[in-house]
């Protein structure tokens, strides 16, 4: 059997942390959304089509010809018209039956085997507000309609953008929604009119990264899916330092003395934390991060540093960015209300009460700089020392 997964795009509401790279290619604790999503496949497809177009050489370049003994192919859009122009796209490639999965999203194996069982299905997940994804209508088992941004709580399921085809769908000739897109969902609508559009409800997980702060939920619900603490036999934990909980730490990473870690955590290989840093909950710092710093409810990627006197909370801080002494991402607005911030110009309610910030890779923050909630840094922007960052600073 076949698989698709769709990572063609540019993934604009995630930016500042895909200006410069595919959303799969962002590492989720030790591996990228990709890797993760092609070992949940691995055991029930043979073949993977990957459709590509944003920085498409960064892709191919990391995944080759194979992955786990599955063959990789890769199907090209050249222009961004949509889910269902983005599957046309892998046709020439395709054998008959096949799933079909978002590249961005975090699916489990248990879930794309029970969807596997239909000849046409999707996944979908119960929610208690539909309102902000697209409904899926049931009725005796069977899907009856798609409705996308619905305006009341119409349903209880919603479509989590995986699903089970065969080729024969090609011969539906799909219009152009308002948007000027063609949709993978007027496939599966399509299939619904003809009373043969089936559903699976989530079981395992799936864990959507639509926007930074979902990014950094996502690095966090995965870490609390880990069964266990696990310290790297190469690791180094120097004297009077304080572990608590459930803390990953990775190959050849030092803890230095008067470092106090509160689990759960996830620290990678090649760190080097301390001393008399303090590592508070849900932080995840990747694979060569060295920080003297508080943090908190935090994402640090790979070889990002935070100097001493430094306080990062609910943040996502990109590649080899350097944090210099004293900064503070302020987190928490004094009304108590939800954070906003701004996606391609429009204010969106994160739902968070607590959002700190989002740092492009590559980026230098000066001397005690003060950042405002919500706010976004774009890749290799600096700030001056004692700067307050009351607006994103963009290209």
């Amino acid at each position: 059997m076949q698989a698709v997964i769709m990572a063609a795009g540019k993934s604009t509401r995630m930016y500042p942390l895909t200006v410069n790279k595919p959303k799969p290619l962002l590492k989720v604790l030790d591996r990228t959304i990709m890797e993760h999503n092609l070992d949940q496949l691995e055991g029930l497809v043979d073949e993977v089509i990957i459709i590509v177009g944003f920085r498409k050489d960064m892709i191919i370049e990391k995944f080759g010809s194979s992955y786990k003994g599955m063959k990789l192919f890769y199907a090209e859009q050249k222009e961004q018209l949509g889910t269902g122009h983005a599957l046309m796209s892998a046709k020439p490639f395709l054998k008959d039956k096949f799933l079909v999965m978002n590249g961005d999203d975090l699916f489990s194996k248990r879930d794309l085997a029970a969807l596997q069982k239909h000849d046409y299905a999707l996944l979908a997940m119960e929610v208690e507000d539909i309102r902000k994804f697209g409904a899926v209508m049931v009725e005796d088992g069977k899907v009856k309609q798609i409705i996308e941004k619905p305006v009341a709580n119409i349903s209880k399921y919603a479509n989590v953008g995986a699903y089970v085809f065969n080729k024969s769908i090609f011969s539906f000739e799909l219009k152009k929604t308002e948007r000027g897109e063609y949709e993978i969902t007027d496939y599966a609508t399509e299939l619904a009119r003809m009373g043969n559009m089936e559903f699976e409800v989530v079981k395992g997980y799936w864990l959507p990264v639509g926007y930074p702060w979902n990014y950094l939920e996502a690095n966090v619900d995965m870490l609390h899916m880990m069964p266990e603490a696990i310290t790297d036999p190469s690791a180094k934990v120097e004297d009077n330092v304080t572990i608590k909980g459930k803390v990953i730490i990775g190959a050849n990473t030092v803890i230095r003395s008067g470092t106090y870690i509160e689990g759960p955590a996830f620290i990678g290989k090649d760190c080097e934390i301390g001393p008399n840093a303090y590592i508070r909950k849900d932080t995840i710092l990747m694979d060569g991060v060295r920080t003297r710093a508080e943090i908190v409810d935090s994402v640090f990627m790979d070889k990002a540093t935070a100097k001493h006197d430094c306080y990062i909370g609910h943040s996502v801080i990109g590649e080899s960015v350097n944090i210099a002494a004293g900064t503070v991402t302020a987190d928490y607005r004094h009304d108590g209300s939800n954070n906003m911030t701004l996606v391609k110009g429009d204010k969106i309610d994160t739902m968070r009460r607590k959002l700190g910030a989002f740092i492009g890779d590559g980026a230098c923050l000066g001397i005690g700089t003060l950042i405002y909630p919500g706010r976004k840094i774009w890749p290799g922007k600096t700030t001056l020392p004692g700067e307050v960052v009351k607006q994103d600073i963009m290209d």
